[in-house]
């Protein structure tokens, strides 16, 4: 049964295997489902989706092949771009709430309304903004958003005045997605994984060992037994380096809640650092202006942080190959006779633990972007996602 719908969540990048999907089957037999499209929808995705990163796909998957609506997908992002009007101004909206209160109470024909939307989604080649006709903005058709009709669909948007029957391009899980961009709070969760290394003080047993409690007292019948343990201390020591300026200007705001996030964060012993401009060369810059003069010799790196530092490289790798491989290939900067390759090598000849995370890393082999696979070949690179993240901890958190 519903074996088309199978093939939609693949397509929509669901990995629910066939056993799963049998199992489904089973469940569809024995009734569990009440012959409800809603209650199928809670059991298929109990079934089906086994972390709450797949949420978003599942129902992206649902919507298509049930409902037979337009999925977020099939809003391009051109269509969305149109669509987005965060900048209106509150006179229009003031506007519209006073017209909106002298519009009687009108009734709406969903089916006419969700056929229309789909003939306009084909036939629409440009950006539309007032009117009555197309999907747009601040117009008065029954779709689009910000526009002072009664009902309808919204497009894509925010709420206005909550009276839509519909939402389109509107994900309620896509926050859950291990493929999302960052924010600060992935980042502060994801160093909280390096809780790990804290170490056990050579102290007395001075703090409640909750898990031992538990264990002690159900071996002893439920009769409490208290079991302390030694205080944890943070032992981890940890290097930021990242890229600031050119081609990374648009992950800024990115690299901020990175920064934020780190400096906020109570898991670590210590915490240093630095910014460089494409690659690391002989200096290291103390702010992201990467000013001339306002800089550390990437020796002193070496001299005085040891070498069980956790070292974090963010950077897009996006250089130009005579910048990683020329000894005169910093063109901001003294090199001090090494290229750029040879800087990296020197910082992962002493640290232990080193990971690279890329905002926009290619994926696979990319012979266009020379400079990254190079550097993939020499320090574990991760793409800047929330499973990215969590995969480059792994990486720190593992002792061999």
């Amino acid at each position: 049964m519903f074996s088309d719908f199978y093939y939609t969540l693949k397509a929509k990048g669901l990995n629910a295997t066939l056993s799963e999907w049998l199992t489904l089957q089973e469940a569809l037999d024995k009734g569990l489902c009440d012959s409800s499209l809603t209650q199928f929808y809670y059991v298929a995705r109990m079934i089906l989706v086994k972390s709450e990163t797949n949420f978003d796909k599942f129902d992206m998957a649902f919507e298509e092949y049930f409902h037979k609506k337009p999925s977020a997908d099939d809003l391009t992002d051109r269509m969305l771009r149109w669509l987005d009007k965060t900048d209106i101004t509150e006179a229009f909206k003031e506007t519209e709430r006073q017209w909106l209160n002298k519009v009687e109470e009108i009734q709406i024909n969903k089916e006419d309304v969700e056929e229309k939307f789909k003939q306009r989604l084909k036939d629409q080649d440009s950006e539309h903004n007032g009117g009555s006709h197309w999907i747009g903005t601040m117009g008065k058709t029954s779709f689009g958003n910000t526009g002072g009709n009664v009902g309808g669909v919204r497009t894509g948007g925010k709420t206005g005045y909550q009276s839509a029957f519909e939402v389109i391009g509107e994900r309620r899980y896509r926050d859950f997605r291990d493929d999302r961009v960052l924010d600060n709070r992935q980042f502060q969760l994801a160093f909280r994984r390096l809780r790990q290394f804290s170490t056990k003080l050579d102290v007395p047993k001075s703090e409640l060992d909750i898990n031992g409690t538990v264990d002690k007292t159900c071996s002893n019948g439920g009769y409490l037994r208290i079991v302390m343990e030694k205080p944890r201390k943070n032992s981890v020591k940890l290097l930021l380096l990242m890229d600031s300026g050119g081609t990374m200007i648009p992950y800024c705001s990115l690299l901020n809640d990175l920064f934020q996030a780190v400096s906020k964060s109570n898991h670590f012993k210590d915490v240093k650092c630095y910014y460089f401009h494409n690659c690391i060369y002989s200096k290291v810059y103390n702010t992201p202006e990467c000013d001339n003069g306002d800089w550390v010799d990437t020796e002193w790196l070496l001299h005085n942080l040891s070498k069980d530092y956790k070292v974090i490289i963010v950077g897009d790798a996006a250089m130009a190959p005579e910048e990683l491989y020329s000894k005169t290939g910093n063109y901001r900067g003294p090199n001090d006779g090494y290229s750029g390759e040879e800087w990296l090598l020197f910082l992962k000849r002493h640290y232990k633990k080193m990971v690279w995370l890329n905002p926009k890393m290619a994926p696979g082999k990319a012979p266009w972007r020379e400079a990254e696979m190079v550097i993939k070949e020499m320090i574990p690179m991760y793409k800047l996602t929330v499973d990215g993240l969590n995969r480059a901890m792994l990486n720190l958190m593992n002792n061999k």
